[in-house]
């Protein structure tokens, strides 16, 4: 979900501003996915490089995602059941804030008996350390690292290949998100910066693996 900053530069506005209006788009177009029939949205919410960033830029992130993970009574509503991947809390490298982590726990026990889309919000994530952790893991399978036991220790082994990756504000590049879950995906490429990612955007995408 590329170019909140961009957006809000655009308009004269803080980047914060562009990460709420973000945050809002993303309400907006898990709405527009549900009426789609669209089973499974996987989105990118904040990446292991983004603690890089400025810390207030940070803290102001962390506490959309809150605010999104808090969003249960309108994902009740759709029959949306939310997931989370990401690094584990409970591991060395993971820098979740335990505010944070209570508003995940709380959202996939809110939301667990839903049977509509799954919303799978990637935060704290890396597809990089994804795959080394699965691999480390695979390591201790019967039958050592192969594709199968790989796949089997994934953060979230249910979540099924990806069938388009969306690219928003002009990025011609894959980016460290769900690597290997998207081999072989069509990929959409957009000059829309995701506040202006719309339900055409999204249909214009969709059609790309048909």
């Amino acid at each position: 979900m590329d170019g909140n900053g961009r957006w809000a530069g655009s308009r004269g506005l803080p980047r914060t501003a562009g990460h709420t209006e973000g945050e809002e788009n993303l309400a907006r177009l898990v709405r527009v996915a549900v009426r789609r029939n669209i089973k499974w949205l996987t989105v990118f919410g904040f990446s292991t490089e983004n603690w890089r960033r400025p810390r207030p830029e940070v803290r102001h992130i962390l506490g959309l995602h809150e605010k999104l993970f808090g969003r249960v009574k309108e994902l009740n509503e759709l029959n949306v059941r939310i997931q989370w991947i990401g690094r584990p809390f409970d591991s060395p490298a993971a820098r979740t804030p335990r505010y944070v982590q209570r508003a995940i726990r709380k959202a996939i026990a809110d939301t667990a008996d839903n049977t509509g889309m799954v919303l799978t919000v990637a935060f704290d994530y890396g597809g990089r350390s994804e795959l080394v952790a699965a691999v480390e893991a695979a390591r201790h399978s019967p039958d050592g690292v192969t594709v199968d036991s790989i796949s089997e220790h994934l953060y979230m082994p249910e979540l099924p290949p990806v069938d388009v990756l969306v690219r928003t504000s002009g990025e011609r590049r894959v980016s460290n998100f769900l690597l290997w879950q998207s081999a072989g995906a069509a990929i959409y490429f957009t000059d829309a910066p995701w506040p202006d990612f719309d339900e055409y955007e999204l249909d214009a995408a969709l059609a790309l693996p048909r």
